[in-house]
């Protein structure tokens, strides 16, 4: 596979270049535009609103209680929102077939946006309704991908529809049994550390090292397909622990030899040698959140005096968050005809990202009577990051590449 996200599909040109030459107005005309710019701006609206409720500052009538609230919406938000954006753009270059463009488009973009609104005010709408609806995004998003995978044989990218519906089976549950909201969760965003996983695995080395020989690095970094299939299975075995007994030894032992794993794999990719390359280096540190959270959840589970919140926080705020914001500020240059280079604005918000994961994973674990600052400072610098990146992106993404090319 190809790890670099798409340039626009030939196929889908046509139209979307005269609707480009017409308006100047591109949001439309590829996947990754609309979704990514909506998970800029829920990240933007969404973490100062939490921030407030969990401080007292601030009562909405939300259709969910606060705290399930901000989880649900993290993973079928803004994280949902991303992958959306990555995998509408992916997934032509990976099958060559015509990118995913005006009308389906919107209609995918609208039944996001309809979930986000009806779980946010409370409505008159039965629940079942409410749920429906909420459900609806990401089998229609799996539909949308399907028949273009399996048309061009792609088999091994099938896997990311098997995700998809695994995450639609965890909003199902969630929605299904609301005193078990909190393991839904959990295991909804296992499934999307298990796509972190897979990606990081195929994405960063191949980035790493066409740059590093860009420079004149002399460098190789040599596949290890024992080592990958191995991380693979741990990750796999990580989700199925999940599912059905995410708080025993076992869950503890597996966490922990998957943080061993990422961190082998992540020592193999010469990071060290990417310091002068933010687009580079965010992505390797985003793949090194995924070993503290992993170690931080063993321990925990092994009985350390820890808050339950820190390893979740850290795979959150720190992979999750730092691998979607890297990845969309790379892929928002990349796919509009831009050179590949972080402006310096893009670079303060890496690191206020980075400070916000450190703030929330490490202040309560250091001065738990401090929580009211922890949550503020980590809510303020991730709104900072987010809204760094709305002021430089959202005018790359609505309108049409500086090449003139379409897409």
């Amino acid at each position: 596979m190809n790890p670099q996200l798409p340039q626009a599909s030939p196929i889908a040109a046509t139209s979307a270049g005269k609707r480009c030459e017409a308006s100047g107005f591109a949001l439309f005309d590829y996947g990754f535009r609309p979704f990514f710019l909506l998970a800029a701006i829920h990240a933007v609206l969404a973490i100062p609103i939490w921030a407030l409720l969990a401080t007292a500052r601030l009562e909405l009538p939300l259709a969910l209680p606060p705290l399930v609230w901000h989880a649900h919406e993290m993973l079928y938000g803004f994280v949902a929102a991303a992958i959306a954006g990555f995998l509408l753009t992916a997934v032509p270059s990976w099958t060559g077939r015509r990118g995913y463009a005006g009308k389906p488009l919107i209609l995918l973009v609208l039944l996001w946006c309809a979930g986000r609104v009806l779980l946010a005010v409370p409505t008159p709408l039965p629940a079942t309704i409410v749920a429906a609806i909420d459900l609806a995004f990401l089998p229609a998003l799996a539909l949308t991908l399907l028949p273009a995978l399996l048309r061009s044989g792609n088999r091994r990218n099938l896997m990311f529809v098997a995700a998809l519906t695994a995450l639609f089976g965890a909003n199902i549950w969630f929605h299904s049994f609301p005193e078990q909201a909190i393991d839904a969760l959990h295991f909804g965003f296992g499934v999307v550390l298990l796509m972190l996983v897979v990606l990081g695995k195929r994405m960063i080395p191949a980035f790493t090292s066409a740059r590093l020989k860009e420079l004149g690095h002399d460098i190789a970094i040599r596949r290890r397909p024992l080592l990958d299939r191995f991380a693979l299975l741990l990750a796999v075995t990580y989700l199925a622990v999940e599912a059905v007994a995410p708080a025993g030894r076992v869950a503890a032992l597996t966490a922990l030899g998957l943080a061993l794993a990422v961190g082998l794999l992540l020592a193999r990719w010469h990071g060290h040698r990417t310091l002068g390359e933010p687009l580079l280096w965010v992505l390797h540190i985003a793949y090194a959140w995924i070993v503290v959270a992993l170690v931080l959840k063993a321990a925990l589970l092994f009985g350390a005096n820890l808050p339950a919140s820190a390893w979740l926080h850290a795979l959150t705020t720190g992979a999750m968050a730092t691998m979607i914001l890297g990845v969309m500020s790379r892929a928002a240059l990349g796919h509009t005809g831009r050179p590949l280079r972080a402006p310096p604005a893009i670079v303060l918000a890496y690191a206020a990202l980075s400070g916000a994961a450190a703030i929330r994973v490490c202040g309560p674990i250091f001065h738990g009577d401090a929580w009211n600052l922890w949550i503020a400072s980590s809510a303020s610098l991730w709104t900072l990051a987010f809204g760094l990146f709305l002021g430089c992106y959202a005018p790359i993404l609505w309108q049409p590449r500086i090449d003139g090319r379409p897409g």
